[in-house]
């Protein structure tokens, strides 16, 4: 062997256990999938992007865990969510997807992911039925679900004197969850629920669905939709004048809601939330970082904050799992360790998959109390982890039960 052989076989001697590592890292590749176009384009869309890369910014050197973000708009259709992952994990090596907006959308892409083993993290989408009767062992329901902001508000509500109810909801998974879990609560705190009016997604016309609410007397009218339809059902509300005899429950209203309303629509208003940009120094900076990389300059809603909660506890179970070829066995790490960040602070994945933290009361500021730009609620009280969410024994797991 002359000296020139010698000198590249001890490179290669050298190189080679980097380049096995180098292989080994496979960058952890995850699929954001929401509406970026249509009516909850605001509650999650590019926010959410930028909220899982905000946390991988954050996380992804220090853990070790090289990360790879793509996104994609499902436009609120089943069939192109399902198309989408079945191509993100067919050919685009996805090993997670996260957000899902829409929850019939949601439990498409579910199906998809249980059938090829990979792992779905939910923040945007909102059925409790997900973590009930249609859950999965390759599932996390992160930030907040329809049992517990309408079970929470119904509630509420009802003991400040909304005795009788009228429910206008999205006709599809979410709305109907959502407006069977307020009811349900309403009932439980001695009201009574009169009826209820049905709208299709991205509605283009609300004025029959608020006659009804206006001729059934009801002393709340419950908003079980989101996003742009729930804009679209205050603005058309208070043109009606129904915001002046009956209280509007906006049952899933948040920050992200208001610039487009104005704080002045929404006087008197109760909301349920997990988070809220303005409550302490860590969520004061994340909602900083955010509203600069964000194109519209918003703050963060809890569906944003979930994302970035999410993703950086994902990176600490990937860590652990050293790969996600097996999403159920890459959930169970995510579940096994206590879940702790500067947004929802310590708390727990339970075996159905659902994430618990503390829920939070928050009420409008005045016009008078609000010191400008996105500065639109104060804490009302706390509601705690075993009182915000549905038990256990309740939610009819089919995997719990087995």
């Amino acid at each position: 062997m002359n000296r020139r052989q010698m000198l590249l076989g001890v490179a290669a001697a050298t190189l080679s256990p980097r380049l096995a590592a180098a292989q080994a890292a496979r960058p952890l590749k995850i699929g954001v999938m929401n509406d970026m176009t249509s009516v909850y384009a605001d509650y999650q869309g590019v926010g959410s992007v930028i909220a899982a890369k905000l946390a991988v910014d954050d996380y992804s050197a220090a853990l070790g865990v090289p990360v790879e973000i793509i996104s994609a708009d499902h436009q609120n259709k089943p069939d192109i969510g399902a198309g989408i992952a079945r191509r993100w994990f067919d050919e685009g090596s996805v090993d997670v997807v996260m957000d899902l907006p829409n929850s019939a959308v949601a439990l498409a892409v579910l199906a998809i992911a249980t059938e090829k083993n990979k792992a779905v993290i939910g923040s945007g989408a909102g059925s409790s039925v997900m973590t009930g009767p249609k859950c999965s062992r390759n599932f996390v329901h992160w930030t907040y679900d329809t049992y517990a902001l309408g079970t929470s508000i119904g509630k509420a509500l009802t003991e400040q004197g909304g005795k009788s109810w009228f429910f206008i909801t999205a006709d599809y998974a979410f709305g109907k969850d959502l407006e069977a879990n307020c009811a349900a609560a309403v009932e439980a705190a001695g009201g009574k629920v009169l009826g209820s009016a049905r709208h299709p997604l991205n509605a283009a016309d609300f004025s029959s669905f608020l006659l009804q609410a206006q001729a059934s007397g009801a002393d709340v009218v419950g908003l079980a939709n989101a996003g742009g339809d729930l804009n679209n059902t205050i603005k058309a509300a208070h043109e009606f004048g129904i915001a002046e005899k009956q209280r509007l429950a906006g049952l899933i209203l948040n920050v992200t809601n208001i610039p487009s309303l104005g704080l002045e629509a929404v006087q008197n208003a109760t909301i349920c939330t997990p988070f809220y940009w303005d409550f302490n120094d860590g969520t004061r900076a994340f909602a900083a970082r955010f509203q600069a990389a964000h194109p519209s300059k918003m703050k963060p809603n809890d569906m944003h904050a979930g994302m970035y909660a999410a993703t950086a506890h994902l990176m600490k179970a990937m860590a652990q799992v050293g790969g996600a070829d097996d999403g159920v066995k890459l959930i169970d790490a995510m579940k096994a360790i206590p879940t702790d960040d500067p947004l929802f602070g310590k708390g727990s994945i339970r075996i159905d998959g659902r994430k618990l933290h503390p829920l939070y009361l928050l009420a409008t500021k005045t016009l008078a109390e609000s010191k400008g730009d996105w500065d639109y609620f104060k804490l009302v009280s706390t509601i705690k982890p075993e009182d915000a969410w549905r038990p256990l024994d309740k939610g009819g797991c089919p995997f719990i039960k087995a």
